[in-house]
């Protein structure tokens, strides 16, 4: 049943695992992996020890590196090859709100608008969420130097616009998956959970809420 999907996004705040998750769903799927790069763009470092001067460059290189990776995407046959990403191009204005001055967000707003379009529409999304704290714990957890100034404010605004957009959101098929009790990258019954889920979605918005 997994088949129907050709291109799949698997979404989230910092820490929610999207990465992990698009890496196993690949391997199991045999699909093609496209993944975001952070350690390639060279402003990232700056970003998190001055935030103000350094997150327009920052954020013009994701959307570049981002429509780049979906321009080739676009351009191979999604009818013939199942591909998994962890990142969705509409929600690069998210951080773009939360990071620019209001000059700085007009110019990107620009740039976005002339881009955006490149980009392929996915057959589903899964959006991972996870309260700030949890977030906060699992960033502290894996050690990231470059995460390490990274605030729970942060997150808080980061998870308020999230949930925002995704709110609005109904270009692809989305589920919502709550990934406070079900971990879905090193658990292979919750992962399991997770791909029958996917099997049986039917409508357009569907959420995944697995109690303690």
């Amino acid at each position: 049943m997994l088949e129907r999907y050709k291109h799949i996004v698997v979404e989230g705040p910092i820490g929610a695992g999207k990465t992990s998750l698009a890496e196993r769903l690949s391997y199991t799927l045999g699909a093609e992996l496209v993944l975001e790069d952070p350690n390639a763009n060279p402003f990232l470092e700056g970003f998190y020890r001055d935030s103000t001067r350094y997150a327009l460059p920052t954020q013009l290189f994701f959307l570049f590196q981002r429509v780049n990776q979906l321009r080739d995407l676009s351009q191979r046959d999604l009818f013939e090859r199942q591909f998994v990403c962890d990142f969705l191009l509409e929600k690069d204005p998210i951080f773009a709100t939360l990071t620019l001055g209001d000059d700085e967000l007009k110019l990107y707003r620009q740039i976005y608008a002339n881009m955006a379009p490149q980009s392929p529409t996915p057959d589903l999304v899964v959006l991972l969420e996870a309260s700030p704290q949890t977030l906060m714990d699992r960033i502290e957890k894996r050690g990231r130097m470059i995460e390490s100034s990274i605030s729970e404010l942060y997150l808080n605004e980061l998870c308020d616009a999230y949930t925002r957009f995704f709110y609005q959101y109904n270009a692809a098929p989305l589920l919502i998956v709550n990934t406070e009790n079900l971990n879905v990258v090193d658990h292979d019954a919750d992962f399991k959970l997770l791909l029958d889920r996917i099997a049986t979605m039917r409508g357009r918005r569907e959420y995944f809420n697995r109690a303690a």
